[in-house]
């Protein structure tokens, strides 16, 4: 039996997601660009936002809601609320936390030796291998699309 304790992953103080016994805290500009990245990933933005957006997509992510929107961004989530909301395995906000929680576990786990970082020139894409199994990558599932609600800057 492995006792080896998984390290939490840890780039500040700012923000904290925990799951069990893992325990991830964030400075502010790495939960910052890992919110985006995940809203980009679920085709709920496209491209880089602005930092009034960004400040809205955070607070959806920390608090679950929007109620002063700073942005174009906060208004639209609350134009479309029912759209993101739902059973909670299934709301954007769900969804959100999630991704964000999956990129650092996966980062702690490269940075721990578990995993690799390849990059596949075929699909132009990056993908995470397991070391001690020939290279064999990693599978994710996938995540819900969020396009038909989409927020389009104005």
């Amino acid at each position: 039996m492995n006792d080896a304790r998984r390290g939490n992953y840890d780039s500040g103080e700012d923000f904290v997601l925990e799951y069990g016994e893992l325990r991830f805290t964030f400075n502010e500009r790495d939960f910052r660009e890992r919110c985006e990245q995940a809203a980009n990933k679920l085709g709920f933005v496209s491209g880089r936002l602005d930092d009034p957006e960004l400040e809205d997509l955070v607070t959806l992510s920390v608090n679950g809601e929007i109620q002063e929107p700073a942005s174009a961004l906060g208004e639209h989530v609350n134009d479309c609320w029912p759209e993101l909301v739902g059973p909670s395995d299934r709301s954007l906000v769900h969804w959100l936390r999630r991704l964000v929680f999956r990129s650092a576990w996966l980062d702690q786990r490269v940075k721990e030796g578990e995993l690799d970082v390849h990059f596949d020139a075929e699909l132009h894409t990056f993908r995470y291998v397991q070391p001690d199994r020939d290279g064999e990558p990693v599978e994710l599932a996938p995540e819900p699309s969020w396009g038909r609600v989409a927020y389009v800057p104005r």
